[in-house]
């Protein structure tokens, strides 16, 4: 009775292994990932108030600007930002047009998100365009191809020069932002 007892487990583990090899197998999986619009998107603030006291001498007031920007396109095709702005008046009296300049812009990838970031190239200071007729907007920040994909806050720090010789008033300027698809 022994004999038939260990011929019997050599059978069994035999059929074990046979079994394991025979399970194993492959399988093709497709995924889509469509899209989330077919265009950029950008928030931006609804302004910014800015205080500075006259002296005398040349002075310089700054501001971020945080801009809230989303490409889900999915394309890699990149995107740039540009601005322009409207002098800055108070009734008869205005600012040297240029007297607002970008002097760095930094990039932040939204919360909850995984992003390519943007590879932005431009030098900074530069100086954002400025007359009564608003003219052609100046690029402050690039995302190349490949690059800026998923939503980012884009905050560029914005300077203003107040001359040592300026009038007084409360001085208003329209800043128009715009989101450009392509490099």
């Amino acid at each position: 009775m022994k004999r038939w007892v260990s011929v019997f487990a050599a059978a069994t583990a035999a059929d074990l292994i046979a079994v394991s090899i025979a399970v194993a197998g492959t399988l093709r999986v497709d995924a889509t990932v469509a899209p989330g619009g077919a265009s950029l998107a950008l928030s931006l603030p609804s302004g910014a108030t800015l205080a500075d006291r006259l002296d005398g001498t040349d002075q310089g007031i700054t501001y971020s600007l945080p801009l809230d920007v989303t490409d889900v396109r999915g394309s890699g095709s990149g995107w740039d930002l540009t601005m322009t702005s409207t002098t800055f008046t108070t009734g008869s009296r205005s600012l040297a047009p240029g007297s607002s300049t970008i002097t760095g812009v930094s990039t932040a990838c939204a919360p909850g998100g995984i992003c390519t970031a943007p590879a932005n190239a431009i030098s900074y200071p530069l100086t954002v365009p400025a007359s009564p007729e608003a003219p052609d907007a100046a690029q402050f920040f690039d995302a190349p191809d490949a690059t800026g994909l998923g939503r980012f806050t884009v905050t560029p720090t914005i300077a203003i020069g107040i001359p040592g010789n300026a009038y007084a008033g409360d001085y208003t300027s329209v800043v128009t932002v715009a989101a450009v698809s392509g490099p």
